[in-house]
Order: C-alpha cells, then structure tokens, then sequence
C-alpha cells in the first residue's frame, strides 16, 4: 500500500478540493488512494456524497442529499482536462429521491466528460436504478467505454448487506449492459462469511449475465458500525479465484486483498 503523500497526490488532491468535486476514494475510505492518486488517477464521484441508502459494508454517507449541482459536469469535465487524464472512473451515490435515480445527470455527465476531453476513455460504476431499463438505457447511449455495476457479495448475504439492491436486480443490470454496450463489469467482495462454493455460483452468474471484466477484493470493515469481517482470505486463495474465473472466460480479472472495482481500471479498456 503506497503512502497518501507525493507531489502528483498532492496536485490530484488539490485538483479535487479546488473544484468542489467529491470521490469514492475518500468517500468510501479506500486503501489503494495513494497509488491511484500518485499515479495522477482519481474516481469521481458525482451527485454529491450523500447516498440515500444505507449499505453495511459502505463508508459513504447516508441521508437525505442535496439537489444535483447542474455545474457539476462541466466542473468535472474541466478538471479532467486540467489533470491531463486519458482515462477516468466516474461513480455515484445512489439518488432514489430522483425521478430516474440520477440518469439523466449520468448522461450529461459522460457526454460533457468526452466532448471537453476528447479520446478520453470513460469507465461509468453506475448504481442499480432499482433495475429500470429506460434508467439503464440513458446511460448506455451516453456511450461510456466501459459500464461497471457491482454484485457486491454472494446471494445469500445480499440482504445482510445491501438495505435495497437485489442479487437478482443486479444480475439484470449486468445483463443489460452486456447486451447494449461493448464491456460489462462487476466485483465483489470476500470475507463476509461466503463459501468457495457461493463465490464459483458468484463468478458463474456473472459470466453468464455477460459480464467480462470481474474484480474481486477482500471486505475490510470502514467503520464501528459496519458489518464485521468474518474471515481474511489468504493471497493464495484470490489467485485460485483469478485462475477459476479465466478459466470460466472472463476477459480480465483483478483478485486480491486490496483490489477494489476502480484499481487498475485504465487496463479494464482493453480487457487485457
């Protein structure tokens, strides 16, 4: 784990602080901060940073948000720009107080992105929209490189975990992406009390959704009053998840502890 401090984190974080712009990397308290951010990457996190769910794995915040910032887009786009990117992450809370969960903003956010960056590659890690096609769709035609959703764990421990989101609901939305889009992707986490077993029929449903790039990573508790860690999976066991999931046919996966969906993502373009 690379320290959070250098001369391109610094210029990442005062980009990010300058221009009134949220991320899940220090939203969702993430470990891998200081190489993304050394390496001048960031994922951007819009509609604010107050979600209006309540997961038991998620350190974001919870409660009522506040109305979009129709300047946001343009604001991210520029930094983008100023920041010399050639591939960003975008990501979002999730907004069921809005009419279409955000879509819309989506949209315009990754059309406002690509067209003050131009040749810019766009990752989109898009909530659930509660599943809605006509949601989904808007984002899809917005035309992002690649389109992530993540499954976040096991069936079975999805309603421990997730205060609305479905293992089934989301399954949708990877089947979805696939069929409308060049590139779906997913991730979930380990160490939530899941069997080998649940993990293989995880990485089975995901394949056959038409999901092709998979990320997996070990759950570390962000707080006091989050789910406990039941179990830290060994390295060795993330790399006989990697071999199982090539093997299934996945394009690209990335398991280890510290992998999260976003790590490593410029390489996800290509799914090599």
């Amino acid at each position: 784990m690379q320290r959070a401090s250098g001369e391109n984190y610094s210029r990442v974080k005062h980009v990010v602080i300058e221009n009134n712009l949220h991320t899940i990397c220090t939203s969702g308290n993430c470990p891998n901060i200081g190489e993304c951010w050394n390496a001048g990457t960031a994922t951007f996190m819009i509609l604010g940073d107050i979600c209006t769910r309540a997961c038991r794995f998620c350190a974001t915040k919870t409660g009522r948000p506040l109305p979009p910032d129709p300047d946001e887009p343009l604001r991210l786009a520029e930094s983008i720009k100023s920041m010399g990117l050639q591939h960003c992450v975008i990501t979002s809370v999730d907004r069921d107080d809005l009419p279409d969960g955000g879509a819309s903003f989506w949209a315009d956010t990754v059309r406002t992105v690509k067209e003050i960056n131009p040749g810019i590659t766009v990752e989109t890690l898009i909530p659930d929209f509660d599943g809605k096609e006509e949601c989904l769709g808007k984002i899809v035609e917005a035309g992002p490189d690649v389109i992530s959703h993540n499954i976040e764990t096991v069936r079975r421990l999805t309603p421990l975990i997730r205060t609305r989101a479905k293992y089934e609901t989301s399954l949708g939305v990877i089947r979805f992406i696939a069929r409308n889009s060049s590139k779906a992707k997913s991730g979930f986490m380990v160490g939530l009390g899941e069997s080998d077993e649940e993990i293989y029929q995880t990485i089975d449903d995901l394949y056959e959704a038409g999901c092709c790039i998979l990320t997996i990573g070990q759950y570390l508790k962000p707080g006091q009053d989050y789910m406990e860690v039941v179990d830290y999976i060994a390295p060795e066991k993330f790399r006989e998840y990697r071999i199982k999931a090539l093997d299934k046919g996945f394009r690209f996966v990335e398991s280890s502890p510290l992998v999260r969906s976003s790590f490593h993502a410029e390489k996800h373009v290509e799914g090599q």
